[in-house]
């Protein structure tokens, strides 16, 4: 008897493998560096920054935007450009900024006021560092067939 498995199963294995390599490359500090950096300079984020749930969500978020583009780096490899691959993703990468941007209203007790349209815009800038970040580092592997 043999232990049948469908294509969903490998492939989900297949996805949970390359994302863990992938992973391997990034560090914890690199993360905590970039939330600080991107929302610890306003007025806004640096009354809640310190607290670690949302410190938290912002890593579960990068880390989110770091394997999208790492999962859409493969058209780049294939001689797509940037541009264009990050137009395929564009829904998820919207998805990421939305998440991200709601999630830090909601947690910023009222405080945002006339700054939420510049706290989006450090969203959406964080996402697309942590995507093109994530596009480098896939492309780097399809290079090495690490993938």
């Amino acid at each position: 008897m043999t232990v049948i498995t469908t294509f969903k199963e490998k492939r989900r294995e297949k996805q949970i493998k390359y994302e863990r390599s992938v992973l391997r490359d990034l560090s914890i500090n690199t993360l905590k560096e970039r939330v600080k950096h991107y929302f610890g300079s306003t007025s806004l984020a640096t009354s809640f920054v310190m607290n670690t749930g949302i410190e938290e969500a912002c890593y579960d978020v990068a880390l989110e935007a770091f394997l999208l583009g790492a999962k859409f780096s493969k058209f780049g490899y294939y001689g797509e450009d940037v541009d264009e691959v990050r137009k395929r993703c564009f829904k998820e990468e919207k998805h990421l900024i939305d998440t991200l941007y709601n999630f830090l209203l909601y947690w910023g007790n009222g405080q945002e006021g006339t700054m939420s349209e510049s706290l989006y815009y450090l969203c959406e800038q964080y996402i697309i560092v942590w995507w093109k970040e994530g596009y480098e580092k896939g492309q780097r592997r399809h290079k090495l067939r690490l993938h």
